[in-house]
């Protein structure tokens, strides 16, 4: 997704961060949480979604908080696809 097209998307998701690890761009937002059993709920739930979408993210779990991180891995970077699954996984 080219630069351009991202800002144009981004207001979809403005809590979310760009973060490039190893040349690549990734969408990645923390998410809190009181405890280590809310953290495993809402990480039972971003994995059915990206299951049932046939997409799938790094997801991080610790106690009271969970990292997730969309990239497009075919193409090594952010796709509009990245874009809809950050916000879906908002609405989690």
């Amino acid at each position: 997704m080219a630069e351009e097209e991202f800002r144009t998307h981004q207001s979809y998701i403005p809590d979310w961060n760009v973060v490039e690890e190893n040349g690549v761009k990734h969408l990645v937002k923390v998410f809190k949480f009181n405890d280590f059993i809310e953290a495993m709920e809402f990480t039972d739930k971003v994995g059915k979604l990206a299951e049932a979408e046939g997409h799938h993210p790094v997801i991080m779990t610790e106690w009271g908080k969970v990292t997730v991180s969309w990239w497009t891995h075919a193409i090594n970077g952010l796709h509009l696809n990245d874009v809809i699954m950050a916000a879906k996984t908002d609405r989690l």
